[in-house]
C-alpha cells in the first residue's frame, strides 16, 4: 500500500478485509483494474453497493490487445464506473469517509467521498528487509534478483527464487511449479537443470471472464502475424444465454501456421483458455486446430470462426492437403 493512502486507517482495506465484512457499506472506490480489482469490484456492485473503479493508467485486466480490451471495457461500463487513464489527485480521512480527489482521461476534475477505499493495485515482492544489496545478487529496479526462468536460479549463486516472489507469474500453478522446479535444485546443486514450464495461461473470474493464453498481442512481433477473431455479441450460443459480450483473438505465424496465443473476454472463457493453452504447449497449427471436433450449438463454436479467420490469412505454404478417407 502506497505511504500515502496510510492515513485512512480502518478506512483503507485491501481484498482479504473484504471478507471480514459482516455488513456491507453503501459506497466502495476501488483502486486498480487488474484481476482482484476488477472481481470484486464487480462482485459488490453486484451486491448492491455503489462502487467506482479508477485505473492509473489504460490497463484492465491484463489484456494487452486493443480490440479485446475495448469490448470487455464497454461490458463492465454497463454495470457499474470504470475509469482508466485516472489520476487520483488527494486521499483525505473525513471522520468515517473517504475523500477522493481525482483527475479524469479527459481531464475533469472530481471530487467523491465514499465508505472504504480498496486498494487492488497490485502487488509486490516484500523485500525490504531481506538486505539482498549486501549480497552478490544482481537486482532489477524494484530490488528482485536477476534469475533464469528455467532453472530458478538467481545468477550464479546458491539461491533459488520462486513464486510471487520473483514478481513474474503471481499465479497459483505457476508458483507450483516453480517452487519444485527451485525445491529441486537447491537440493541437487550444483547439478542445476532446466524445469518443466508450461504455457502462458493466465484467467479474471469476472463477467465477462478475461484470459491470456501463450504470447501476448504486445509481445507479438512486428510482421508475419495473421489474427483470426469473433465477437460474442453476434455468437448464436452466447445470444442464447444473454452472455453476448466480449471478443476473442487468435494469433498464430503467417508461414508455418502455428497458433501462438489469444487475448479473450467473452463466456466461459476459463474453459477456452485451457483448450487453446494446450495448443500452444503442443504447438499445434491452426489447420490441425481446426480439425479437431466443434459441438453444436456451443460457445466453443465462436473460437472456430476466430481460427478459420486466421487460417485464411496463412501462406499457402502452411496448409496441409484435404486428406481423402477411404468409405
Amino acid at each position: 500500500v502506497p505511504d500515502t493512502y496510510r492515513q485512512l486507517g480502518d478506512r483503507l482495506i485491501v481484498n482479504d478485509d473484504v471478507f471480514y465484512w459482516n455488513d456491507l457499506p453503501r459506497r466502495v472506490m476501488v483502486v486498480g483494474p487488474g484481476v482482484i480489482g476488477l472481481e470484486l469490484g464487480q462482485a459488490l456492485a453486484r451486491l448492491g453497493v455503489e462502487v467506482r473503479l479508477l485505473g492509473r493508467s489504460g490497463s484492465l485486466g491484463g489484456l494487452s490487445d486493443p480490440e479485446v480490451k475495448a469490448s470487455a471495457l464497454a461490458a463492465f461500463q454497463a454495470e457499474f464506473p470504470v475509469m482508466l487513464n485516472t489520476r487520483i489527485l488527494s486521499v483525505e480521512r473525513i471522520e468515517d469517509e473517504v475523500e477522493v480527489r481525482y483527475l479524469n482521461a479527459d481531464g475533469q476534475e472530481s471530487v467523491e467521498r465514499f465508505d472504504y477505499l480498496l486498494m487492488a493495485a497490485g502487488r509486490r515482492p516484500n523485500f525490504d528487509h531481506l538486505e539482498l544489496e549486501n549480497t552478490t545478487l544482481a537486482l532489477n529496479e524494484k530490488g528482485v534478483p536477476a534469475f533464469n526462468r528455467k532453472t530458478l536460479q538467481a545468477g550464479a549463486s546458491t539461491i533459488f527464487i520462486a513464486g510471487d516472489a520473483n514478481g513474474e507469474l503471481l499465479l497459483l500453478h505457476e508458483a507450483a511449479d516453480e517452487g519444485r522446479i527451485a525445491g529441486e535444485n537447491a537440493a541437487r546443486y550444483p547439478n542445476v537443470q532446466a524445469g518443466l514450464r508450461r504455457a502462458a495461461l493466465a484467467v479474471v473470474f469476472s463477467d465477462p471472464q478475461i484470459a491470456q493464453v501463450g504470447t501476448h498481442f504486445k509481445d507479438l512481433p512486428d510482421s508475419g502475424i495473421v489474427i483470426g477473431e469473433v465477437d460474442f455479441s453476434d455468437q448464436g450460443r452466447s445470444r442464447i444465454m444473454l452472455k453476448n459480450r466480449g471478443k476473442l483473438r487468435a494469433y498464430a505465424d503467417q508461414r508455418s501456421g502455428r497458433f501462438l496465443g489469444a487475448e479473450m473476454a467473452g463466456p466461459g472463457i476459463e474453459h477456452i483458455a485451457h483448450l487453446l493453452s494446450w495448443a500452444v504447449q503442443q504447438q499445434l497449427t491452426v489447420p490441425a486446430m481446426l480439425e479437431m471436433p466443434f459441438y453444436h450449438p456451443v460457445v466453443e463454436e465462436g473460437l472456430r470462426t476466430a481460427l478459420r479467420q486466421a487460417a485464411s490469412q496463412l501462406d499457402t505454404a502452411s496448409q496441409p492437403p484435404l486428406a481423402v478417407k477411404s468409405a
